[in-house]
């Protein structure tokens, strides 16, 4: 093999490196600035079928809470003493703004619900449950201004009927 030879052979191999490299640091940098794949969000809750007769407990019982008044901070401190009192965490929001609730309502679409019921328990006397299709999922509360808080409510309810609850996820191992 002569001298020319060699030199031609070196430099195709170096040239042939060089693409390898290229196509090398290319793929990694592809590879580096891809955006992490998107987290998928646990569901809030999942449809759990009730039994007539059967009881309902505040641990089976999803519940958001959205603010109708102007008070910074209502609907999370009814949402964490709901939670304290043994419901679910739904989720948190802000009423429409046209929404006038002095006190306190629940939003449902079945006011018979023993979720509903459940979850009127712990909102007083003065609780008004108004047939309307729910923002959030879960039941949902709305508090206003006059809201005075979370009571001590029922230890259970039972359907009447068989209905649907919407009930925190169970973690399949």
């Amino acid at each position: 093999m002569s001298t020319a030879q060699a030199k031609i052979r070196s430099a195709a191999t170096m040239i042939a490196l060089g693409i390898l490299l290229l196509v090398g640091v290319t793929w990694a940098w592809s590879a580096v600035t891809e955006p992490f794949p998107e987290r998928e969000d646990a569901a809030t809750c999942s449809s759990t079928k009730v039994g007539e007769g059967e009881k309902v407990y505040p641990d089976q019982v999803t519940v958001s809470v959205l603010n109708a008044g102007s008070r910074e901070g209502l609907a999370n401190r009814t949402m964490s003493d709901l939670v304290d009192a043994g419901l679910a965490k739904g989720e948190l929001g802000n009423a429409p703004d046209d929404t006038k609730v002095p006190g306190v309502e629940i939003w449902a679409e079945d006011l018979k619900n023993p979720a509903v019921k459940l979850v009127e328990s712990f909102l007083g006397k003065d609780a008004k449950l108004v047939r309307r299709d729910p923002p959030l999922p879960g039941v949902n509360v709305v508090v206003g201004e006059e809201f005075p808080g979370v009571t001590e409510g029922r230890a259970s309810v039972a359907a009447k009927k068989d209905v649907t609850i919407c009930s925190p996820p169970t973690e399949e191992l």
